[in-house]
């Protein structure tokens, strides 16, 4: 019986679990994923980098006037994905 990979949300809750992070801290890092995914019309986030983040953060503070708090916990997650989740070094996040 072949077994399914994982969904990307749920390898990223994987990880945070492991990390022994906080349930809230999942539940946020998780929801800011899932919207940037959505936003991005489903496109997995391993075909986009930095350029995707920049236009993310960018519809958050100016579409969705969302506080800067938000919008820095909205990277942190993404960094969170990309580090963790994907295993990628920060430079591989900075450039597409």
């Amino acid at each position: 019986m072949e077994s399914r990979p994982r969904k990307l949300l749920d390898q990223v809750r994987d990880v945070i679990r492991m990390k022994h992070y906080s349930y809230r801290t999942e539940e946020s890092c998780v929801a800011s994923i899932h919207r940037f995914i959505l936003f991005h019309n489903k496109r997995h986030p391993g075909e986009m980098g930095a350029t995707g983040i920049e236009q993310f953060l960018s519809y958050l503070a100016v579409q969705e006037h969302v506080a800067a708090s938000t919008q820095n916990q909205a990277l942190s997650a993404l960094l969170f994905l990309y580090r963790a989740a994907f295993k990628y070094s920060s430079d591989n996040v900075s450039g597409d």
